[in-house]
């Protein structure tokens, strides 16, 4: 099920991250009975850590949650479409689903680059919808860029 609070709670999440002077990607990620057992920001900056994308964190925060290394029947949103990076880890994790809001044809690896999820190496392969409340991420994006350029 497709509800505006988890796109709402991934918004707010990535506006928190670009307060904080992170690039604006928030992500959220919803248990199998429709419950958010995970909201995170990116914290690459503040964490000097290139690994603290949104995706990873929500990820991590989730598994502990539930307490386990696995979220079978979990559903993942997220403001930007997925790097390599992320990507791996969601075929890790073994999400059910992927929602993403803005496509990224330089950056992503899920319907761009490496389309990890369609190689015949993927470990698991989750259900991949794009392009929800795009405009809205994808301005986010460009006002941060535009700031700092």
């Amino acid at each position: 099920m497709i509800s505006s609070a988890y796109w709402d709670r991934a918004f707010a999440e990535a506006e928190a991250a670009s307060a904080r002077g992170e690039v604006p990607v928030g992500a959220v990620v919803v248990g199998p009975e429709g419950q958010i057992l995970a909201a995170a920001g990116n914290r690459t900056e503040e964490w000097a850590d290139a690994s603290a994308h949104a995706e990873l964190i929500a990820l991590r925060a989730a598994a502990e949650a539930l307490g386990s290394p696995r979220l079978t029947g979990c559903d993942l949103y997220v403001t930007l479409e997925p790097c390599p990076m992320c990507a791996g880890a969601i075929s890790h994790f073994r999400l059910r689903r992927v929602y993403f809001a803005a496509y990224d044809p330089k950056g992503g690896a899920v319907e761009h680059g490496a389309r990890l999820f369609d190689q015949p190496t993927c470990l698991h392969r989750p259900e991949v919808y794009g392009g929800f409340r795009e405009r809205e991420a994808a301005e986010m994006l460009r006002r941060f860029f535009a700031l700092r350029r």
